[in-house]
């Protein structure tokens, strides 16, 4: 190969791979590749098979033997985008799931603007929902971020979605990638506060567009109780022992609520001891982020109250 034509290959290699994660639903998996490879964005894709039981991995190899296919041996929650990024060659990642999708151009304009903001790490996407395309309700609160901006390309955020981001792959693996015992729920709190605990930063970018079509294939009570168990079991291995201890007992307080099955009570039980082996507690920077933007929730939930009710949901 002479130089010229490694310079062409060069300048011709994505940058950019998008990590896809599905688990039984093919018919949503194949519309979603579709669009991600009709894009004009130059990338790499791998799509992450999280052990369907409905063919889903049959049909992406049949239909896409461009895309890097990955099947895991079962079914691994959020953790399956780990199998996923460990076949990424390309300096950044994105990822999305089997009913969300990016827009023409955003993949091309999250690698500018990670290129001129080595201090990002994370960016997180306007995440658009279904036919009319409003802009989702987590992604207008990241947008009024009240954390200091500090020369960054967009707000500064202390979480971001998992399923709507672009990573630096290699901040990604250093942080160790989604932990496989949170399953699914919540399971981006502890990558960020480790991300932000490394010096990284967070950003939302209202320019990069992510579509959002809801499956209808969603347990809304076991949902509930993932999240609840997550967010004791990441107290207990990253947060002050006071945010530990609420976190456990708004978990007891939905375990009331809503009679959990014995099997659910006992890991979440047991996941405390785990979690507490896992401790590392956040420094004084990551704490003060968290602060400004528990002390911003509070303020919007009172003007909440004095003007009636309107859905709200913490969102950096």
């Amino acid at each position: 190969m002479t130089v010229e034509q490694a310079a062409l290959a060069d300048a011709n290699r994505a940058r950019l791979s998008v990590v896809v994660l599905t688990y039984t639903r093919a018919d949503q998996v194949l519309d979603t590749l579709a669009r991600l490879a009709a894009l004009p964005d130059r990338i790499d894709i791998v799509a992450v098979d999280n052990a369907s039981t409905d063919g889903t991995a049959d049909r992406i190899a049949r239909n896409f033997p461009f895309v890097k296919l990955v099947v895991a041996p079962r079914n691994l929650g959020a953790a399956g985008r780990n199998l996923g990024v460990a076949h990424v060659k390309t300096e950044y990642v994105a990822f999305c799931d089997d009913d969300t999708w990016w827009s023409p151009g955003a993949l091309t304009r999250a690698v500018e603007v990670l290129d001129a903001a080595p201090r990002v790490a994370v960016l997180n996407a306007c995440v658009v929902v279904g036919e009319h395309g409003a802009a989702d309700e987590t992604c207008e609160r990241m947008r009024d971020s009240p954390l200091p901006r500090d020369g960054l390309p967009g707000p500064a955020l202390i979480g971001f979605m998992a399923g709507a981001c672009v990573f630096r792959t290699e901040v990604f693996r250093q942080a160790g990638g989604y932990e496989p015992r949170l399953f699914i729920g919540g399971e981006e709190t502890l990558v960020s506060l480790d991300v932000l605990g490394a010096g990284h930063e967070i950003v939302y970018m209202d320019e990069l567009v992510l579509h959002h079509h809801p499956s209808p294939l969603r347990d809304s009570a076991q949902r509930r109780r993932l999240l609840a168990r997550n967010a004791a079991w990441v107290a207990w291995m990253r947060l002050p022992l006071a945010e530990a201890l609420r976190a456990t007992y708004d978990a007891f307080r939905l375990m009331r609520a809503e009679p959990w099955p014995r099997s659910d009570v006992m890991a979440l039980l047991k996941g405390v001891a785990w979690a507490v082996g896992r401790r590392r507690v956040i420094d004084e920077r990551v704490r003060q982020m968290r602060e400004l933007v528990h002390e911003d929730d509070a303020r919007r939930e009172a003007q909440t109250v004095d003007r009636g009710p309107v859905g709200s949901t913490r969102a950096t």
